[in-house]
């Protein structure tokens, strides 16, 4: 991998600790318990954090650099071989600046919150430095502890301010997550005390290590069964339904916009770019997993009556595509798998503030209940609509962009047989097929359905408030602004996707130089060159 850039201003620990630090102070704002002064402090401390990353992307950060960037290394634990590591390449740079976008907007959502406002907004806060940490560590060991401490405030969000059933989702959140967060640490003091010596986990250091591919092969299951259920992949999801069912506004907006990211983002770090051998055998793997969540989510999607659960699994579906672009040996699928996990992000979060919104006016997230209030809430009705537009993939929107761009990257992907690709191709269609019958279905449902007499003329249904309206255009666009000129997203991680690509791409070259499976004796060359690729897996070999 190229020689980390030193980074000359501390951006991304200053984007980390920044908002931490500014938690921290919470408890000594002076509040009369409604907090009407905390959460206008929460807010300032969340855009400036914002304002922070947009300037590690500005000042800092080279589009055109494929290694990392913005790098930062303080030496913390030298026994242990734990530093303090941070940087950005294009994996990582993205979903930094998404992370603080949401939270800035999530906490904007959470104004009602009344309800214990100081520990609130403290878990908002810490929650927003820890999700940063994820992203910008370049440390397995600290990578790890950044994973782990983000999961408290989910739980904590969960447990006190959720719906009925909030203590059995919050503990099958942390039963799932930590439970499976063991594989991380186990692969990690693996791939860190591999080949004796002083432990090292620096990820450029790791990326360098000869390491076996029976090593990588047994830390690429764990960390799929650790990265799987935070994806979600099914069947690890059961926990995503559960907590959606019983979360809040702004604590969707977090897991849908940023939490389900981290297991992508986690596949392409660390099985994709670190394990490559073992991602050569493990990627059929993948897309079939990919399939698997896309149909059978959207299916069940189809059959919820729900609200949040039906979008639940709409996510779970939409995050199907993303295994299937990292599982493609291609730049093109592989950025589509990027651009998805952004997109995804951006749209989740906006569905999700909407189910909110419309809960705090029905009391119901029954669909049979929630029938003719489209005459009354009529801007909620646009908005609904648009941004379920943008989830069904409207071209024009993000979402039509990354899903054309995993399609095309696959289908055109010689590592792969031309009948493997027709039969994912095809199944995967099914679930982008579903998806606009579902959602056009529930929007016919909540607004235009039977009439729900009691509920329209005994409570009082106050159409979009401008605070509302605001939330859901800062996330439209950037939604359009994608789906309209993609390459204002896609060029600032092109050239680390072609890293990546070009890294697994050379692991199948040795893979079947290995087991001599070359045909016609030609080699697998990268795909800038000109030379034809080679059909790795053959209609002999089983998938």
């Amino acid at each position: 991998m190229p020689e980390p850039i030193v980074a000359d201003f501390p951006w991304l620990s200053l984007c980390i600790l920044f908002p931490i630090a500014g938690s921290l102070l919470v408890p000594f704002i002076p509040d009369e318990g409604e907090g009407k002064q905390v959460r206008w402090y929460a807010l300032a401390i969340a855009l400036i954090t914002f304002l922070i990353s947009i300037g590690a992307y500005l000042k800092g950060y080279d589009p055109s650099i494929e290694g990392l960037q913005l790098s930062e290394r303080v030496s913390w634990l030298p026994e242990l071989g734990l530093a303090w590591a941070v940087g950005a390449d294009g994996l990582s740079m993205p979903l930094i600046l998404l992370t603080s976008f949401i939270t800035a907007l999530a906490v904007l959502a959470a104004w009602p919150v009344s309800f214990k406002p100081k520990l609130f907004f403290f878990l908002i806060l810490a929650m927003d430095g820890g999700q940063i940490a994820v992203f910008a560590v370049q440390d397995m060991l600290l990578f790890f502890l950044a994973w782990e401490l983000e999961l408290l405030p989910v739980y904590l969000l969960l447990a006190i301010w959720g719906g009925k059933k909030r203590q059995y989702a919050a503990t099958k959140f942390i039963i799932y997550t930590a439970g499976s967060s063991l594989f991380i640490l186990i692969a990690g003091l693996a791939m860190g005390f591999f080949g004796g010596g002083s432990p090292n986990f620096e990820f450029t250091h790791l990326a360098n290590q000869n390491f076996g591919t029976g090593f990588q092969l047994l830390c690429y299951a764990g960390l799929l069964i650790a990265f799987g259920v935070k994806l979600p992949i099914v069947p690890l999801h059961t926990w995503l339904p559960d907590a959606h069912g019983e979360a809040t506004a702004p604590v969707h907006m977090l897991l849908a916009g940023i939490l389900l990211k981290m297991g992508g983002y986690a596949l392409l770090r660390f099985n994709a770019q670190l394990l490559p051998d073992a991602h050569a055998q493990f990627a059929p793997l993948l897309i079939v997993l990919g399939v698997v969540n896309i149909i059978y989510a959207a299916l069940t999607s189809f059959a919820q009556r729900n609200l949040k659960r039906k979008i639940a699994y709409s996510s779970i579906s939409h995050m199907g595509f993303v295994l299937i672009g990292i599982g493609s040996f291609s730049s093109l699928g592989t950025s589509g798998a990027m651009l998805q996990m952004i997109s995804h992000g951006l749209i989740g979060a906006s569905l999700f503030f909407l189910v909110g919104a419309t809960y705090d006016r029905t009391h119901t997230l029954q669909l049979n209940e929630m029938g003719g209030v489209g005459q009354k809430m009529r801007i909620m009705f646009a908005l609904w609509t648009v941004c379920s537009l943008a989830s069904l993939a409207l071209p024009g929107m993000s979402g039509f962009v990354s899903e054309l761009m995993v399609f095309a990257g696959f289908v055109t992907d010689d590592v792969y047989t031309l009948p493997f690709r027709i039969v994912i191709a095809s199944l995967a269609a099914v679930g982008v097929i579903l998806t606009p019958i579902y959602l056009l279905s529930m929007l016919r449902e909540i607004f235009f359905g039977k009439e729900n007499v009691e509920l329209i003329t005994k409570r009082e249904l106050v159409d979009a408030e401008p605070r509302e309206i605001y939330i859901i255009a800062s996330l439209l666009v950037p939604i359009i602004g994608i789906g309209l000129y993609p390459r204002i997203m896609t060029e600032t991680y092109s050239m680390s996707i072609d890293g990546l690509v070009g890294r697994d791409i050379l692991a199948i070259e040795r893979m079947t130089s290995d087991s001599n499976k070359i045909l016609g004796n030609k080699k697998l060359l990268l795909p800038s060159q000109s030379t034809p690729k080679l059909n790795i897996y053959t209609s002999n070999r089983n998938l």
